[in-house]
């Protein structure tokens, strides 16, 4: 699988599909006045945007590492991660500043029927797009598309609340359509809190713990391997790297301790969807003073 070019392909659409939900939303906007579709149509429009730096991000992981980043450019697909949380906050505070204006000011809004309308459209909108980024973001292991496609699943419930102002203003109750942005800021802030403590994991080289669980029995099945030690897994964008130490028979020679150390690399590439990879050193089982060049180093 090519993740690179699923994850660009998950941002076309996502692109494309929120475009069309918020060009259609805001049309009715215009001839409305209701604050809470304006706050659901800012929302969309801004889901959309995030986008673009996802499709920068998983262009640039595609690049062939370089002498200056060895490492390649996955990280890239955390930073838009960041900028998506970003993106999350500031949309936020923009729909509590026009719903509390509008409890100032309070006014009916005009062609209730089309704002339900939008409000249904904006909800099935960002359903189907939510669906589609978490399901391929949990395909390729991305957790900037998984992230994009919560805030994508917020926006259609968040879409509902502007259905329920259209109910209230049919009803001539002006405060509804105000207080129904409040209650869309507030899954907002909720959504962002959220995406912000799984992102800075992320950054911070945090992973589940299941899949160190996974990665360290998967290691251990393979012929020849004694023991496992020294296990680190983190996520670079959504590729895993994973570091470890394997024991083997201390009589082998380079060759089976080489064809050991591949054939782990290989059962993992097996085990997981994501891209892999992985470093393992040998270690001689058994053997108490093999690092005691450096162990003072270590301690």
């Amino acid at each position: 699988m090519d993740s690179g070019a699923v994850g660009i392909r998950v941002t076309k659409f996502s692109l494309l599909g929120l475009g069309i939900t918020a060009g259609i939303q805001a049309v009715i906007v215009v001839f409305s006045g209701s604050v809470a579709l304006l706050s659901d149509t800012l929302h969309n429009l801004t889901d959309a945007l995030t986008a673009i730096p996802l499709w920068i991000a998983f262009s640039l992981g595609r690049r062939r590492p370089t002498r200056r980043y060895t490492y390649g450019f996955n990280r890239a697909e955390d930073a838009a991660g960041l900028l998506i949380v970003a993106a999350i906050g500031a949309s936020a505070a923009l729909v509590i500043w026009e719903s509390i204006r509008r409890l100032v000011e309070p006014r009916l809004m005009d062609h209730i029927p089309w704002v339900i309308a939008a409000g249904i459209v904006g909800a099935a909108g960002n359903e189907l797009v939510a669906r589609y980024r978490i399901r391929a973001g949990c395909a390729i292991g991305s957790e900037a598309l998984i992230t994009d496609g919560h805030h994508a699943r917020t926006d259609a419930f968040t879409s509902l609340a502007v259905v329920a102002a259209g109910l209230g203003a049919a009803f001539g109750a002006a405060w509804v359509d105000p207080v129904a942005g409040l209650v869309v800021a507030s899954a907002i802030l909720w959504l962002m809190a959220r995406s912000a403590r799984r992102m800075s994991r992320r950054v911070l080289d945090g992973i589940e713990p299941e899949i160190v669980d996974e990665v360290e029995a998967t290691i251990r099945t393979v012929p020849g391997v004694r023991d496992v030690a020294d296990l680190r897994v983190r996520w670079h964008g959504h590729q895993l790297r994973i570091a470890a130490s394997i024991a083997v028979d201390a009589d082998h020679t380079v060759k089976v301790g080489h064809d050991t150390a591949h054939n782990v690399e290989h059962a993992l590439h097996h085990q997981f969807s994501h891209p892999i990879s992985a470093l393992i050193h040998v270690n001689p089982h058994g053997l108490s003073d093999a690092h005691d060049a450096t162990a003072h180093h270590r301690n």
